[in-house]
């Protein structure tokens, strides 16, 4: 039985972050489309849920509502393995899920954005050219880290690589080939060999 709704768009990473993690942790909801190019997040019905009017947005059983993916995904694990009560452990973990908010998402899932959703025309294309040097930044970043261990945050799988899988395994779709970060392919690899995986657009 569903224990929430779950508002959202398939192919954003953002949505995507809840629903493999609900996936990993079996956990059920409820799915509501959304359609952000048609505008159902501006909207009053659904601003009056989340003023921001973004997706993902998690609407409980009795009304209480939470956005922001990483909030939402965080909320979720809560006493599950996939994510740690120790302070220095928690902290490590928000550290990466804060690095894929400031320095990874504003320009990989923004020049995806752009490219799959828009089809990359000619008056974004500048825009699109300019992520691309953040992007792979955030992507030596995190290939550094995956050199050293086998997750974002250590040893164990966590939310940190709920939240940066998202957008990195489709990094190519906004231009960011993967070629020269072999940890991070190396990475991608392990995830989707998990048990209950589940693709983007399932």
């Amino acid at each position: 039985m569903a224990t929430f709704k779950l508002y959202g768009d398939r192919l954003s990473g953002n949505c995507y972050k809840v629903q493999l993690l609900c996936a990993l942790l079996h956990v059920n909801y409820a799915w509501v489309p959304v359609n952000i190019l048609a505008g159902d997040t501006r909207v009053a019905s659904f601003l009056e849920k989340n003023p921001n009017g973004k997706i993902p947005l998690l609407e409980l059983d009795d009304g209480r509502t939470l956005s922001e993916s990483n909030a939402i995904i965080n909320y979720l694990a809560h006493g599950s393995a996939l994510l740690p009560t120790e302070p220095f452990a928690l902290a490590k973990v928000q550290q990466w899920q804060f690095f894929e908010q400031y320095s990874h998402e504003p320009y990989i899932a923004v020049a995806r954005f752009i490219a799959k959703y828009f089809g990359l025309p000619a008056e974004r294309r500048a825009e699109y050219d300019a992520k691309q040097k953040g992007g792979h930044k955030a992507l030596a970043v995190m290939e550094q880290q995956l050199q050293r261990s086998r997750y974002m945050a250590g040893d164990t799988l966590t939310t940190a690589d709920v939240s940066l899988f998202a957008y990195t395994h489709v990094a190519d779709e906004g231009g960011f080939s993967l070629e020269h970060y072999p940890a991070i392919g190396a990475w991608i690899d392990r995830i989707k060999a998990l048990p209950d995986f589940i693709a983007m657009g399932a």
